[in-house]
């Protein structure tokens, strides 16, 4: 069973270029989320499934923190999902950073990284 939370939208200061560190830039989370919540299903309890808004808090805290590399970023979030939210079985998020300054024209650029407990 999956619970997903996509196009989590969020402004960061990420990139290896200094410019990137003053101007910031829209970024892209994506987490899907395996776990059981068939109790959940069956008595809609909150405490017997993954919250969605923990999972947006995690994801906002660890991408503001400042990194060079959205790899790096990506793998904290995974991390931090995975070790505070114990009901998660596995965990795959996939960061997007938009319009990354390459010498060419390309639209975006994704990594993903993903624990299996």
């Amino acid at each position: 069973m999956q619970v997903t939370l996509e196009n989590i939208q969020l402004y960061a200061y990420h990139g290896c270029l200094e410019e990137e560190a003053l101007i910031g830039q829209n970024y892209r989370v994506d987490v899907y989320i395996t776990t059981d919540y068939s109790e959940a299903a069956q008595t809609d309890d909150l405490t017997k499934t993954v919250d969605y808004t923990q999972v947006y808090e995690i994801a906002k805290r660890e991408m503001a923190i400042r990194s060079k590399l959205i790899e790096h970023v990506c793998r904290r979030i995974c991390e931090a999902l995975s070790s505070e939210i114990p009901r998660i079985e596995k965990c795959e998020v996939k960061l997007t950073k938009y319009n990354p300054p390459v010498n060419g024209m390309v639209g975006n650029a994704s990594v993903t990284w993903e624990i299996i407990k």
